[in-house]
């Protein structure tokens, strides 16, 4: 009996999944919609108050920052003032020194009198004025007044500042011990009372030394005066006021200042105006409280003239200190709670929104999940009628760890032990094949080697009796050697028709392979080639048949000396690659095409004048008997390289 309705039995798998997921997505998806919704609105009305005041509380702190940046800029742009001052004192007190120089050249050319220059030079100088109260003043070292505009010819030697400080020594005892026309300064509280000054106010005065006349010329004024733009000030605090009264709060709320006497000094209406004893509908007197605490929050109940009652304000209020202003920032509860509304509308229909949208992607999302779970099944059913075909090498590609994965490897494992079943049968089939040749190869040895034995003695024996002047010598010798190599091709015959059984030993590899390569080095055909061992530290030890891969390794070496001509090079090296081990033969000689690539393993095939061309088929069965390979690429007149890959651990037969 079918677990679905009737008309979802003709459905594909996919679409069966669509049909029972869908719901259970979706009907949640509206539920959490549908709650979310309300509790963001419930939400919304309870956190209002806290969001607003956290509102006010970043706008109170961003008006404060407002003035402290105003305060900060208007630094600035004082210190920039006091530098340009210095400046100018400087180049005046540099023109007062050449006037007197030039007065000073007059004198030494005997057109005028010493009297005579001083008189115009004290002329010349007073003319000379500095910002509001500034002036140009000159002294001897004694102290002695020569150019002032109020006190000239007096002796202030001993005169002191508004600290107690007696500043006119400390410039006559610099002045002498400097060099003349080097240029000083020095600051100092001072009241001038024969110009009317009613304060100390601090001076700046840059002096130097000329003593030709022993005159200290001193260019001197308030520092205060360098920077007073009361104008520019102005301006610039009342538009720091009006961008203070422009910034709202909510729908009525509003930015005020006041200082700590209750003055206020930004706001709306009031300005100017003290509202200390103002008080709330409640009868307290809140502004007086807000100057006494300085900063903190206040909640107070307020009744605007044509309002039917009151209404309660909540006011955030920081304290800045450079001017001692109160920074205030309020707004009524009501308004709080008409943004509430409207967030909670806002969320209801975002939430259906939201909600619409989730259904769509579930949608989206159920469909791209019912492909990935029926793909792979299509999947394999397309490798298994492939397979079913006759086509054994196909196998099922899935990296997933789940249960199709799971399933997929299963089934190429399967695949696998039936395809090497076939090969089994293949290589059982090769072995009858393979006996029937060693039964043959048995016989033929045993009929060829006898006459090739008595052939080899008589060879030499005749080869001992007649010498190598002879001209049968040669004939003789060219007999034993090919008899020699009659005999190496029956033996090689035989070893490829009955490769002995492997013995497999742990063997240090690195250890055998260099004991192959001391061994090759020294051999008559490899005298014309340098081998190099590039060895993998700490490799494994391998389990192997030393006897047969040191067959294997020889036999490969001189096959790269012998397509070496002239000098050139063998690298031999070993590496470790996951659980095998690769030894790499790499040669620069002639190469090969990609049709000797193709016979290379061949039984019987050469290139060699006088090879056998068994060696490379007997190498190859000896590394697959050892469950390896043999792999070899080559490029004509580049060179070769051979690549043996052996197991660490062998399966068990």
């Amino acid at each position: 009996m079918s677990i679905f309705p009737a008309f979802l039995n003709d459905l594909k798998l996919r679409w069966k999944l669509m049909v029972v997921v869908l719901p259970l997505v979706m009907v949640p998806l509206v539920v959490v919609g549908v709650i979310v919704g309300y509790s963001s609105s419930d939400l919304a009305r309870q956190s209002i108050n806290q969001v607003s005041r956290g509102d006010l509380q970043h706008m109170a702190v961003f008006t404060r920052h407002l003035l402290e940046s105003h305060y900060q800029q208007f630094q600035v742009y004082q210190q920039e003032r006091k530098n340009d001052f210095e400046k100018e004192l400087k180049n005046l007190l540099r023109i007062a020194e050449d006037m007197v120089m030039e007065e000073q050249r007059l004198v030494e050319k005997g057109e005028i009198s010493p009297v005579v220059a001083k008189q115009r030079a004290r002329k010349l100088l007073n003319s000379i004025s500095i910002g509001e109260s500034g002036y140009v003043y000159t002294l001897t070292s004694a102290g002695q007044l020569q150019v002032h505009v109020a006190r000239e010819g007096e002796n202030i030697f001993d005169q002191q500042d508004g600290d107690g400080r007696f500043f006119i020594r400390e410039m006559c005892q610099t002045a002498l011990s400097s060099e003349p026309g080097s240029i000083h300064q020095i600051r100092y509280p001072w009241r001038n009372k024969a110009l009317g000054d009613t304060r100390y106010r601090e001076k700046l005065a840059l002096y130097l030394y000329v003593p030709q006349w022993d005159w200290i010329i001193a260019a001197a004024g308030y520092i205060e005066e360098s920077y007073s733009d009361l104008m520019f000030e102005r301006k610039a605090f009342e538009e720091l006021k009006e961008k203070i009264k422009q910034k709202r709060v909510g729908q009525t709320g509003y930015i005020f200042c006041m200082d700590s006497h209750g003055t206020f000094t930004v706001h709306p209406e009031g300005e100017g105006q003290n509202f200390i004893d103002v008080r709330d509908s409640n009868g307290n007197a809140f502004i007086r409280e807000m100057c006494e605490q300085k900063h903190g929050w206040i909640r107070y109940p307020w009744h605007n003239a044509g309002e039917p009652e009151a209404r309660y304000k909540i006011v955030r209020y920081e304290y800045f200190e450079p001017w001692d202003w109160i920074v205030a920032v309020g707004c009524y509860e009501d308004e709080f709670y008409q943004a509430a509304n409207s967030i909670s509308w806002n969320t209801a229909k975002i939430t259906l929104f939201v909600t619409l949208i989730a259904c769509l992607f579930s949608m989206l999302l159920v469909g791209w999940a019912a492909k990935i779970l029926t793909d792979p099944i299509q999947h394999m059913m397309t490798i298994i009628h492939r397979i079913k075909a006759g086509h054994l090498n196909a196998r099922m590609q899935l990296d997933s760890r789940d249960e199709l994965g799971e399933l997929a490897r299963t089934f190429n494992r399967m695949t696998q032990m039936i395809q090497k079943n076939k090969e089994m049968e293949a290589s059982l089939a090769q072995q009858g094949k393979m006996a029937s040749l060693g039964v043959l190869s048995s016989g033929v040895a045993h009929e060829i080697n006898n006459p090739l034995g008595v052939i080899l003695g008589y060879a030499a024996y005749l080869e001992g009796k007649i010498g190598e002047d002879d001209p049968n010598y040669q004939f003789i010798h060219e007999i034993k050697r090919e008899s020699k190599r009659c005999k190496k091709i029956v033996q090689d015959l035989l070893s490829y028709a009955r490769t002995p059984k492997s013995v497999m030993t742990e063997t240090d590899l690195n250890v055998l392979l260099q004991q192959i390569v001391d061994f090759a080095a020294n051999h008559t055909d490899m005298h014309h080639v340098d081998i190099h061992t590039d060895f993998e530290a700490d490799l494994p030890s391998v389990e192997l048949d030393g006897d047969q891969i040191r067959q294997v390794a020889i036999n490969l070496i001189l096959n790269a000396g012998g397509a070496i001509q002239g000098s050139g090079r063998l690298d031999v090296e070993t590496r470790r690659e996951g659980s095998d081990v690769l030894i790499h033969f790499r040669d620069n000689g002639c190469g090969m095409d990609a049709q000797t690539l193709e016979k290379i393993f061949e039984p019987f095939y050469t290139t060699k004048e006088k090879g056998t061309g068994l060696g490379m088929a007997i190498s190859r069965q000896i590394v697959e008997q050892h469950q390896g390979r043999i792999q070899i690429d080559s490029t004509l007149g580049e060179g070769t390289t051979v690549t043996v890959r052996l197991p660490l651990q062998r399966e068990k037969d």
